[in-house]
C-alpha cells in the first residue's frame, strides 16, 4: 500500500529541524500531484496534518481509557503493556518561579529508581511509575514518592495525574543548541512518502528564515526497514550543516518490507546508540515517521519499553508522525511513546487529497495544517 502522506511528513520534519524557522506557504492543496522525489520542491507544502497532545488534554485521554467511550481503547494499552495511570507530572522552577530547563528529575518508589526525566524549556518533566503494568495504588489516594532534582532528594506528597511544582536551587545551564533527528520507515510502502519528503525538505530549506538566532541546530537522520531486507538501519550522524542531512535523505529509497510490522524497535535502539545526542542541549527532538507498528513479541516489547525509558532519561521527545498505513493499535502505541517522553502526536490527514486513506484519529478538536508548517511550529514550541 502506498502512503504518500508519510513521506511528506518525514521531509517536512527534516526541513523544519534544519532551520527551526517560520515559513510562508503559498501552495494550493486542492490538487493531488504526483511527486518525482527529485528534490526540486515542486510539490512541497501540500501534505496536511493535525496534532494532538494527550498530556495537554489529560481528561480526554483518561476518559478514553476509562471506558467512558463505546469502544474499549484500554485494550491497546494492554496489548502493548504500557499504562498511564501512574503519571506524575512535575514542573521545575527556580526560586523566582521561572522554568528550569535541563534539570535531571528522578522518581524513586520504596527506594528504587523507577523513572528519570529531564525538564524541558518550560520546566516540564513527566514521571511514570508502574508504566508497564497496572499500578497497584489507587490513583485517588495520596501517596509519597521520593523525587530527586539534580541529585537533591525531595519528599513529595503527590497524586498521579496532578501537577507538582518543584523549586530548584542547583541549576545547571543548558547550551543554546537543539538536536533534531528524523527516524524514518524506508520500506516499500513508504515510497511515495519519501519522495514527497525530499521535495518538502528542499522547499523548506529554500524558504525558511532563521527565527531563533540565539540558538544553533544540529540535524541527523536514520532510516530503517525490517529483518531480511537489504539493511536494517542506516544513519547519518548529527551535523550543524543542514545540507549534510539533506544530502543523506535525498539518497534514500523505499524498498523491502513485505509484512505489516517493521523493525521499529531496532530503529529506536540504534537512533539512541548510534546518533551522538548532546545531553547538554536546550532541546532534543526525535521525529518518528512511520506507517506500521513493531512486531509483537515479548522481546520486542521489552526493547520498546527500554527505549522509551532511555529517551525520557536523556530528555529526548519522541514526536511520531503517522502515515496512511497506521491502524488504531499503532496509533495508541505511538501516542504512548509521545506521552512518556513529553512529546506530542502528529498525524497526516486526508484534507490534501494526496495518498491513501488515513484513519480518523481518536482525538478531540484539532486544526488542519500544512505538515511543513506544523513541524516547524513544534520545533519552535519546544526550543523557544
Amino acid at each position: 500500500m502506498k502512503r504518500i502522506n508519510a513521506l511528506c511528513l518525514v521531509l517536512a520534519c527534516a526541513t523544519a529541524v534544519l532551520s527551526s524557522c517560520s515559513i510562508d506557504f503559498g501552495a494550493d492543496i486542492s490538487e493531488s500531484p504526483t511527486s518525482e522525489g527529485n528534490g526540486n520542491g515542486s510539490n512541497a507544502g501540500i501534505i496536511t496534518a493535525g496534532e494532538w497532545n494527550d498530556l495537554e488534554n489529560w481528561e480526554f485521554w483518561t476518559g478514553l481509557i476509562s471506558g467512558q467511550s463505546q469502544e474499549n481503547f484500554y485494550r491497546y494499552l494492554e496489548h502493548w503493556s504500557l499504562f498511564t495511570e501512574g503519571r506524575i507530572p512535575v514542573t521545575v522552577t527556580d526560586v523566582e518561579d521561572n522554568p528550569v530547563c535541563g534539570a535531571k528529575v528522578e522518581l524513586f518508589v520504596d527506594g528504587t529508581l523507577v523513572w528519570t526525566s529531564v525538564s524541558d524549556n518550560i520546566g516540564s518533566a513527566e514521571l511514570w511509575y508502574s508504566y508497564n503494568s497496572n499500578p497497584e495504588n489507587d490513583t485517588d489516594e495520596m501517596v509519597t514518592f521520593t523525587v530527586k532534582v539534580n541529585g537533591s532528594a525531595i519528599a513529595l506528597p503527590v497524586q498521579p495525574g496532578k501537577e507538582n511544582i518543584v523549586k530548584c536551587v542547583d541549576i545547571l545551564p543548558c547550551s543554546k543548541s537543539v538536536d533534531i533527528a528524523f527516524i524514518v520507515d524506508a520500506t516499500g510502502s513508504m515510497g511515495d512518502e519519501i519522495n514527497f519528503l525530499k521535495d518538502d525538505l528542499m522547499d523548506i530549506l529554500k524558504k525558511v528564515s532563521i527565527s531563533q538566532s540565539d540558538k544553533s541546530f544540529r540535524t541527523a537522520a536514520l532510516f530503517y526497514r525490517d529483518e531480511g531486507d537489504q539493511y536494517l538501519t542506516r544513519h547519518d550522524n548529527f551535523s550543524d550543516d543542514p545540507a549534510t542531512t539533506l544530502s543523506f535523505i535525498k539518497k534514500q529509497e523505499a524498498k523491502g518490507g513485505g509484512d505489516y510490522p517493521e523493525a521499529v524497535h531496532t530503529a529506536l535502539e540504534n537512533a539512541m546508540q548510534n546518533l551522538a545526542w548532546d545531553e547538554g542541549n536546550y532541546a532534543r527532538l526525535a521525529f518518528l515517521i512511520l506507517d506500521a507498528p513493531p512486531h509483537h513479541t515479548q522481546k520486542i516489547l521489552d526493547s520498546i519499553h527500554s527505549s522509551i525509558k532511555a529517551y525520557a532519561a536523556k530528555g529526548i521527545k519522541i514526536i511520531p508522525v503517522a502515515a496512511s498505513g497506521v491502524d488504531k493499535s499503532t496509533e495508541f502505541l505511538v501516542r504512548l511513546m509521545a506521552m512518556m517522553t513529553d512529546g506530542t502526536y502528529v498525524f497526516i490527514t486526508n484534507d490534501s487529497g494526496v495518498g491513501n486513506d488515513h484513519i480518523t484519529p481518536t482525538v478531540g478538536g484539532y486544526q488542519v495544517e500544512q505538515l511543513n508548517s506544523l513541524l516547524i511550529r513544534l520545533i519552535n514550541k519546544y526550543s523557544e
